[in-house]
Protein backbone atom coordinates (compact mmCIF):
# COMPACT_ATOMS: atom_id res chain seq x y z
CA UNK A 1 0.00 0.00 0.00
CA UNK A 2 1.29 3.42 -1.06
CA UNK A 3 1.83 6.02 1.89
CA UNK A 4 -0.06 8.94 1.56
CA UNK A 5 1.51 12.46 0.56
CA UNK A 6 1.05 14.66 3.59
CA UNK A 7 1.09 18.26 2.13
CA UNK A 8 1.68 19.79 5.34
CA UNK A 9 -0.27 19.64 9.03
CA UNK A 10 -0.55 22.60 11.22
CA UNK A 11 0.78 20.71 13.83
CA UNK A 12 4.28 20.87 12.44
CA UNK A 13 4.39 24.81 12.90
CA UNK A 14 2.59 25.27 16.24
CA UNK A 15 6.06 25.16 18.19
CA UNK A 16 6.86 28.38 16.16
CA UNK A 17 3.81 29.82 16.12
CA UNK A 18 4.25 29.02 20.20
CA UNK A 19 7.12 30.41 20.29
CA UNK A 20 6.12 33.49 18.62
CA UNK A 21 3.50 34.23 20.85
CA UNK A 22 0.56 33.73 18.21
CA UNK A 23 -2.54 31.67 18.68
CA UNK A 24 -2.34 28.51 17.73
CA UNK A 25 -5.08 29.21 14.66
CA UNK A 26 -2.08 30.99 13.08
CA UNK A 27 -0.19 27.43 11.99
CA UNK A 28 -3.16 26.79 10.09
CA UNK A 29 -3.77 30.16 7.95
CA UNK A 30 -1.34 29.58 5.21
CA UNK A 31 -2.65 25.60 4.47
CA UNK A 32 -5.92 27.22 4.85
CA UNK A 33 -5.87 29.40 2.21
CA UNK A 34 -4.60 26.71 -0.79
CA UNK A 35 -7.40 23.92 0.45
CA UNK A 36 -9.44 27.13 0.09
CA UNK A 37 -8.46 27.58 -3.08
CA UNK A 38 -8.93 23.76 -3.82
CA UNK A 39 -12.26 23.72 -3.20
CA UNK A 40 -12.77 26.80 -4.96
CA UNK A 41 -12.14 25.54 -7.65
CA UNK A 42 -13.61 21.99 -7.45
CA UNK A 43 -10.03 20.59 -6.81
CA UNK A 44 -10.99 18.04 -3.95
CA UNK A 45 -12.09 14.52 -3.92
CA UNK A 46 -15.71 13.87 -4.14
CA UNK A 47 -15.19 11.94 -0.98
CA UNK A 48 -14.18 14.84 0.63
CA UNK A 49 -17.28 16.61 -0.05
CA UNK A 50 -19.43 14.10 1.30
CA UNK A 51 -17.65 13.97 4.21
CA UNK A 52 -17.54 17.55 4.76
CA UNK A 53 -21.31 18.37 4.84
CA UNK A 54 -22.18 21.63 4.71
CA UNK A 55 -19.03 22.83 6.03
CA UNK A 56 -17.95 23.43 2.34
CA UNK A 57 -21.32 25.23 1.90
CA UNK A 58 -20.99 26.89 4.85
CA UNK A 59 -17.31 28.26 3.11
CA UNK A 60 -18.55 28.72 0.48
CA UNK A 61 -20.89 31.24 1.52
CA UNK A 62 -18.10 32.72 3.16
CA UNK A 63 -20.01 31.95 6.53
CA UNK A 64 -17.21 29.84 8.11
CA UNK A 65 -13.19 30.33 6.95
CA UNK A 66 -11.16 27.74 5.36
CA UNK A 67 -9.39 27.59 8.59
CA UNK A 68 -12.66 25.84 10.05
CA UNK A 69 -12.67 23.55 7.21
CA UNK A 70 -8.73 23.13 7.67
CA UNK A 71 -9.42 22.01 10.98
CA UNK A 72 -12.45 19.75 10.85
CA UNK A 73 -9.78 17.26 8.92
CA UNK A 74 -7.26 17.53 11.52
CA UNK A 75 -5.69 20.18 10.31
CA UNK A 76 -3.83 18.24 7.58
CA UNK A 77 -3.71 18.33 3.83
CA UNK A 78 -3.27 15.37 2.44
CA UNK A 79 -3.59 13.46 -1.04
CA UNK A 80 -6.53 11.98 -0.82
CA UNK A 81 -8.23 14.96 -0.27
CA UNK A 82 -7.31 16.17 -3.54
CA UNK A 83 -8.89 15.11 -7.10
CA UNK A 84 -6.15 13.90 -9.26
CA UNK A 85 -5.74 17.75 -10.90
CA UNK A 86 -5.41 18.87 -7.64
CA UNK A 87 -3.15 16.89 -6.04
CA UNK A 88 -0.85 17.19 -9.30
CA UNK A 89 -1.03 20.96 -9.42
CA UNK A 90 -0.38 20.66 -4.98
CA UNK A 91 2.60 18.56 -5.97
CA UNK A 92 4.09 21.25 -8.68
CA UNK A 93 2.89 24.22 -6.58
CA UNK A 94 2.34 23.52 -2.82
CA UNK A 95 5.64 21.57 -2.31
CA UNK A 96 6.80 23.28 1.11
CA UNK A 97 10.55 22.60 -0.22
CA UNK A 98 10.26 22.80 -4.09
CA UNK A 99 6.82 25.09 -4.91
CA UNK A 100 6.67 28.69 -5.37
CA UNK A 101 3.11 28.84 -2.82
CA UNK A 102 5.02 29.58 0.40
CA UNK A 103 7.53 32.03 -1.64
CA UNK A 104 4.14 33.78 -3.03
CA UNK A 105 3.01 33.82 -0.19
CA UNK A 106 5.10 35.97 1.89
CA UNK A 107 5.89 38.48 -0.46
CA UNK A 108 2.31 38.96 -1.12
CA UNK A 109 0.81 38.95 2.49
CA UNK A 110 3.84 38.62 5.00
CA UNK A 111 6.31 41.57 3.34
CA UNK A 112 5.90 43.70 6.22
CA UNK A 113 5.48 41.34 9.21
CA UNK A 114 7.71 39.44 11.63
CA UNK A 115 7.03 35.59 9.53
CA UNK A 116 3.99 34.26 7.56
CA UNK A 117 2.51 33.16 10.49
CA UNK A 118 1.25 36.58 11.33
CA UNK A 119 -0.95 36.60 8.53
CA UNK A 120 -4.33 37.38 9.26
CA UNK A 121 -7.01 34.64 8.91
CA UNK A 122 -9.18 37.18 6.71
CA UNK A 123 -11.34 36.71 3.34
CA UNK A 124 -9.16 40.21 2.27
CA UNK A 125 -5.62 38.27 2.91
CA UNK A 126 -7.17 35.24 1.40
CA UNK A 127 -8.68 36.68 -1.84
CA UNK A 128 -5.22 38.34 -2.38
CA UNK A 129 -3.29 34.99 -2.56
CA UNK A 130 -6.79 33.63 -4.76
CA UNK A 131 -5.56 35.75 -7.42
CA UNK A 132 -1.73 34.60 -7.31
CA UNK A 133 -3.12 31.30 -7.08
CA UNK A 134 -5.14 31.18 -10.23
CA UNK A 135 -2.78 32.59 -12.19
CA UNK A 136 -0.52 30.33 -11.23
CA UNK A 137 -3.17 27.57 -12.44
CA UNK A 138 -3.80 28.82 -15.51
CA UNK A 139 0.35 28.93 -16.12
CA UNK A 140 0.98 25.33 -15.10
CA UNK A 141 -2.34 24.01 -17.06
CA UNK A 142 -1.27 25.41 -19.91
CA UNK A 143 2.23 24.26 -19.82
CA UNK A 144 3.92 27.20 -20.93
CA UNK A 145 6.28 27.24 -18.18
CA UNK A 146 5.46 30.46 -17.09
CA UNK A 147 4.59 29.21 -13.95
CA UNK A 148 8.10 30.63 -13.12
CA UNK A 149 7.68 34.06 -13.61
CA UNK A 150 8.19 36.63 -10.71
CA UNK A 151 5.31 37.32 -8.44
CA UNK A 152 4.65 40.48 -9.34
CA UNK A 153 4.08 40.23 -12.58
CA UNK A 154 0.90 38.80 -11.58
CA UNK A 155 -1.08 42.63 -11.73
Amino acid sequence: MEQPVVYDKAKYHRETVELAGLDEVQAEVHTAFFLGWLIDNNLVDPEFVDESGDLLAQYRAREVMATDVYGYWDCCLVDDMLNPTGNAFAQHYFDLQSGKYIDDYIRLLATDLPSEFHVANTWDNYDVIRKCIDQRFVDWSSGDGRSNRPWWRFW
